[in-house]
């Protein structure tokens, strides 16, 4: 591992070999908070190791013991108690806790997984290695990409910023609908990285992708509304490391790193023999792909070369005759956890919530101060500023920020007065977190 260690290589194998799948009445219990814990370690480990190229051992780790496919059931699992329970946790009236953090770090688990799941899957033996999950996660992949698309035709994602009337609830939910975002762009990472795999994929996984949900002409819709990029007051913006960046005039021909994440993906599935032998080329399928025609300029083929070959592609589809959708009776593997999840807490969704307000989400006064002990232990500053894409942003208004709260040190402000500003929503967190420190 790197010069800037998290975790020892035994630590790393302990917690790989622990992992295990929860019921979704248990997220956020005490076990689960420290598997949390232990996967929030990992993550900020295999990120620091990519980052100094000494050997990804954190992917090794995971392969080796097969805990890939639980990496796949515990996001599938998060991903559908954000859809089921934590609406319901919303809606209830007259739970006002004193602290949301902790049910913050159930709606932050979803982005902790995936967030591992993009950094290993990088690696071809990762991808290989969640064997039948991978269906699975090519649903999931789908399930962000289209909210994706859906939310870049009413307008784009959500602000950061919220309102001074709101509750720490819907504050919360702010934060989840913001969250929501990222995790598709890093969905669409994993995809990419799935399909870098197309050579070695199972017939069935081909089919789900090709002919179940045909993401070749989800990924055009893709490339058209290109919801990470946007216009501000006549400048470009782009989003990237978890905020909008103005993109200077002279850099604004220059590939994205999502845009490119789209057309890698794209090549690989319709220009490899084992895709290409699988998708049926519909005439709606065909308009689709021809408008990729007007997106491949000189100036991308220069910064792809690759791409001249899907250009080459594209030239010969307007010569091609379309086929009718077939109909073949094929027997096909089918991705079983969304559906197994639903089937077990169907009709216990008001149950399992109200189990968690009563005994999870609302937590004593020592309990939280332990937590916080525990928070600040996995959260080191030194490590998060080492993993941090770029410089913090103030807490009030997202300014480049140079201050940091005196106090518990975990959050920035940009001046004096945004920090007396933002001290209504942050002091109880701010105060759990100073006492746990001095408990140390």
């Amino acid at each position: 591992m790197g010069d800037l260690e998290l975790l020892l290589p035994g630590e790393a194998e302990v917690l790989v070999r622990g992992l295990r799948s929860f019921p979704l009445r248990e997220m956020g219990s005490e076990g689960w908070n420290q598997q949390h814990e232990n996967l929030e370690k990992l993550n900020m480990q295999a990120i620091l190791d990519a980052t100094v190229s000494q050997g990804e051992p954190i992917q090794e780790l995971l392969v080796t013991h097969g805990k890939v496919p639980t990496l796949v059931e515990e996001l599938i699992a998060v991903e559908m108690w954000k859809q089921k329970v934590f609406p319901v946790l919303c809606r209830v009236e007259d739970f006002k806790p004193p602290n949301t953090f902790p049910i913050y770090m159930v709606v932050h688990h979803e982005a902790s997984i995936i967030n591992l799941l993009e950094t290993v899957f990088f690696h071809k033996e990762a991808c290989e290695s969640a064997e039948d999950t991978v269906l699975d996660l090519v649903d999931y992949c789908h399930r962000k990409l289209t909210l994706l698309v859906a939310q870049s035709g009413c307008g784009g994602p959500p602000e950061g910023e919220g309102s001074q009337d709101s509750n720490p609830m819907q504050e919360l939910q702010k934060q989840a609908e913001l969250m929501e975002f990222e995790i598709a762009l890093k969905a669409l990472s994993v995809l990419r990285y799935i399909t870098d795999c197309v050579d070695s994929l199972s017939l069935s996984t081909l089919s789900r992708m090709l002919s179940t949900h045909n993401l070749p002409c989800l990924l055009v819709e893709l490339l058209e509304h290109s919801p990470w990029s946007r216009w501000e007051g006549g400048k470009l913006q782009q989003f990237e490391g978890s905020r909008w960046h103005t993109v200077a005039p002279s850099e604004q021909q220059k590939l994205s790193k999502l845009d490119g994440q789209v057309w890698i993906t794209l090549h690989n599935l319709l220009l490899s023999p084992e895709a290409q032998a699988r998708y049926c080329l519909t005439s709606f399928a065909k308009g689709q792909l021809l408008k990729l025609r007007a997106f491949l300029t000189d100036t991308l083929l220069d910064q792809l070369p690759n791409l001249a070959h899907l250009q080459s592609f594209l030239a010969h589809l307007t010569l091609t005759e379309t086929q009718p959708p077939k109909k073949d009776l094929v027997l096909e593997q089918i991705p079983e956890i969304w559906e197994r999840l639903e089937r077990e807490n169907r009709g216990k969704w008001q149950a399992i919530a109200k189990h968690q307000l009563q005994h999870v989400f609302s937590p004593s006064e020592q309990d939280l101060r332990l937590q916080a002990r525990r928070w600040a232990e996995t959260y080191r500053l030194d490590v998060l500023e080492a993993v941090a894409p770029e410089r913090p942003r103030c807490a009030y208004c997202s300014a480049e920020a140079s201050k940091r709260c005196s106090r518990c040190q975990n959050e920035w402000y940009c001046c004096r007065e945004c920090q007396v500003k933002h001290w209504e929503k942050h002091g109880k967190t701010c105060v759990l977190a100073a006492q746990g420190d001095r408990a140390k």
